[in-house]
């Protein structure tokens, strides 16, 4: 791995060396190039994500089996082992200790039943959640307040950081608390939320506080370690941590499995799967986790599966770390966006740290809409945050935004594809005579 320029690597993160860099790139489908090959810069990963070539052929060739996992035969046998090294694997990610795992058709399903669950079923008179939440989260957490007739609680976001403090999280809990849902990174700003503090003083207030995390943006940037963050519900969608698309996964602590749910009778109580799962699915999350454990081995000689994982997970973390330095400061003659004359960066908060590599950016004189076609025209992919979108509106009017441009690049870019961006970015300025 390549050290960056700063002295400082716990902030300015560590570029992967190029051998590896392209090790990298060559695992992965289309990242320099659209399904018709024409060259682009794909920054939205935010919203979509690029594949791994092993998880789309596992995912083919395990869906391409005729054999039905509910039976005895051989075929049937190896489908389940499949299924079952699948959901260990997901264990392993998450660092589970026990617990339901089950796959969805997407990960906002899933948070609505899991939601549901626990809203019917466990008394109190409130539910907390943040103003930063993406709408599944907040809207099945509304919508269940509304019919069961709970207060419902919003924390503030806090326009400095991008994100939403501790205490005012805290500030929002008490004995009465039925279930607090949190994000785990902001998907606008890509502030990160102290989830470890959230949860200990949380459960300070409340022992017995039933805790519901959204880390469907975060997953695929850092480590998450449900021993260290003992929460009771997690969802992720595969497909934005370099899997496939229709595959949302989730886990539930033991006493959260078991309220009651949707689930056939004669099922044990933990089960959430309902009819016969897809091992396919479980057989992508195999894939993740093979990929990042093969990440992990470049900087650990390590046997073990978990060691590699996190390894891996560090070496993405400090990579994409070093990218978010460059893309704010640039590197010799290419000036970052807090540089650029005319390109404003939104929601900025200096430690990089506390930020996954998701950064808002607005131009003085172009629309976030226009900004986006702008881009496309020189091929680059971003997205528009406005306030017109179901997505964005809640979380923009909390910073008092009215739009922004998200850029979102992921592990496998390199720092000569931040600068290309930053090469457009200014062209873009330059041409509609911005002035800063």
């Amino acid at each position: 791995m390549q050290r960056t320029s700063s002295s400082d690597l716990s902030h300015a993160g560590m570029l992967f060396d190029e051998s590896l860099q392209r090790q990298i790139k060559a695992r992965f489908h289309q990242v320099d190039h659209d399904y018709d090959g024409i060259p682009r810069l794909f920054f939205d990963n935010a919203g979509g994500s690029f594949r791994l070539k092993s998880a789309i052929e596992q995912h083919a060739a395990i869906d391409a089996l005729p054999d039905c996992t509910e039976r005895m035969h051989s075929g049937a046998r190896y489908l389940q082992e499949i299924q079952s090294k699948g959901t260990e694997d997901f264990r392993l990610m998450l660092n589970a200790k026990g617990g339901s795992v089950f796959a969805s058709l997407t990960a906002s399903g899933a948070m609505f039943d899991m939601v549901r669950a626990i809203a019917e079923n466990v008394p109190g008179k409130n539910f907390v959640t943040t103003v930063l939440e993406h709408p599944s989260a907040f809207d099945a957490v509304t919508y269940y307040a509304d019919r069961l007739g709970k207060e419902l609680r919003v924390a503030a976001s806090n326009p400095f950081t991008g994100g939403v403090d501790v205490e005012e999280i805290v500030s929002k809990i008490d004995a009465d608390t039925v279930l607090l849902s949190v994000i785990y990174a902001s998907n606008i700003s890509g502030a990160k939320i102290d989830l470890a503090e959230i949860v200990r003083q949380a459960r300070l207030i409340k022992p017995d506080l039933y805790i519901i995390v959204d880390a469907v943006q975060h997953a695929p940037h850092g480590v998450i370690d449900l021993q260290e963050t003992p929460v009771d519900a997690l969802n992720i969608a595969l497909y934005k941590f370099f899997g496939c698309r229709g595959s949302g996964m989730s886990w539930l602590s033991d006493r959260a499995a078991r309220l009651p749910h949707h689930k056939l009778i004669a099922k044990p109580a933990g089960v959430w799967d309902l009819g016969s799962a897809a091992p396919a699915q479980f057989a992508v999350v195999s894939a993740v986790v093979d990929y990042v454990c093969w990440l992990g081995s470049h900087v650990s000689p390590s046997t073990d599966k978990r060691t590699l994982f996190v390894q891996g997970m560090h070496s993405i973390e400090l990579h994409e770390r070093a990218l978010l330095a460059r893309l704010l400061e640039g590197d010799g003659d290419i000036k970052g966006l807090r540089h650029i004359d005319g390109a404003k960066v939104l929601l900025d908060y200096p430690d990089l740290r506390k930020r996954d590599l998701i950064v808002a950016m607005a131009f003085e004189r172009l629309s976030p809409a226009d900004a986006v076609r702008e881009y496309e025209k020189r091929g680059v992919i971003v997205y528009e945050r406005v306030s017109s979108s179901l997505y964005s509106r809640r979380m923009l009017e909390s910073f008092e935004i009215e739009g922004a441009i998200r850029i979102s690049p992921l592990h496998c870019h390199s720092s000569d594809d931040i600068d290309r961006f930053l090469s457009i970015t200014a062209d873009i300025a330059a041409t509609h005579n911005v002035i800063a």
